[in-house]
């Protein structure tokens, strides 16, 4: 089984701002819990790595970019279970240049890289191109892209503790929408879970929405996604990030990445700025790890 490291920690962001607006924010520091497999990765891959073994496999197979948390992650995760890896890397290798840093982990954590064209990585999902898989490398235990299933939703509900029912607000930021999910599950029906979406478009609302139908018989009504801090998308960024990034980190001592938790923190300065949180209500912010994303950029905070 994968080991926890450290148990999460809590600390109180202190900011004029927040004094103001007669609010109190909180982080929970879910990105010191694991060395290499941090944060949101850990639980997703918690018990899909004991699924794994329960059903006797011996190799994992998953899919991500070449900067991909999820790959490093996995990567990390299986060599310390004691599993076999591969990575579908999304895009053809660069055989006259070196790997780059998340690349050059997962290779050195003994994960097998495989590139694969756009054309061929959107069949992804389809079962034609994972018995073809199957076929030239043997039975392996399926993670989807990002991580995401109902093991890993389960894995994310354990984010919330029964010491976090005291807050009003818990923020995430949000990719394949699967830790969002797990926090939803987890949540007291007083309380409301924001979302703060990493990519461009309203698309990521639908697809919680499915994930929680898929994963529990529950009505959950108490959570949003706000989709105004993608900074053009995925991945994408400005100087305007950026400098919000180094100047919190500067003053809070919190280490943030530039592809979700950076974007989730401008979101919250700027909703509250703009009185969006009623006076009086306690925050919780959930860091989700994903700072090997900021390292390989090499971008100084």
């Amino acid at each position: 089984m994968l080991q926890l490291y450290k148990e999460p920690f809590i600390q109180e962001i202190e900011d004029q701002l927040f004094k103001d607006k007669g609010l109190r924010v909180y982080i929970k520091r879910e990105d010191q819990i694991h060395p290499t497999v941090s944060g949101n990765k850990w639980r997703k891959l918690k018990y899909n790595l004991h699924e794994a073994k329960t059903q006797g496999h011996d190799t994992l197979l998953t899919f991500g970019g070449a900067y991909s948390n999820h790959i490093y992650a996995t990567a990390a995760a299986a060599h310390e279970a004691g599993l076999k890896s591969i990575g579908i890397i999304r895009g053809e290798e660069l055989v006259d240049k070196p790997l780059n840093k998340t690349l050059s982990f997962a290779r050195e954590q003994r994960m097998q890289l495989v590139f694969a064209d756009r054309e061929a990585y959107r069949q992804k999902s389809e079962s034609n191109f994972i018995r073809t898989l199957e076929e030239e490398y043997g039975k392996f235990y399926l993670l989807p892209e990002g991580g995401t299933n109902n093991l890993a939703i389960k894995g994310c509900e354990e984010i919330l503790s029964d010491n976090d029912k005291q807050y009003d607000v818990v923020c995430c930021a949000v990719g394949t929408g699967g830790t969002i999910s797990g926090i939803i599950a987890a949540s007291l029906r007083d309380q409301h879970v924001l979302g703060f979406s990493a990519l461009k478009g309203d698309f990521l609302k639908s697809e919680v929405q499915i994930l929680l139908e898929n994963y529990s018989a529950k009505k959950f009504k108490n959570w949003s996604i706000k989709t105004d801090y993608h900074f053009g998308g995925y991945a994408k960024t400005n100087h305007k990030l950026l400098d919000f990034i180094t100047d919190f980190e500067h003053r809070h001592h919190v280490p943030l990445d530039q592809v979700y938790t950076g974007k989730m923190m401008f979101g919250i300065y700027d909703l509250i700025s703009k009185n969006h949180f009623r006076s009086g209500a306690k925050i919780l912010l959930i860091h989700t790890g994903g700072l090997q994303g900021a390292l390989n950029s090499g971008i100084k905070y």
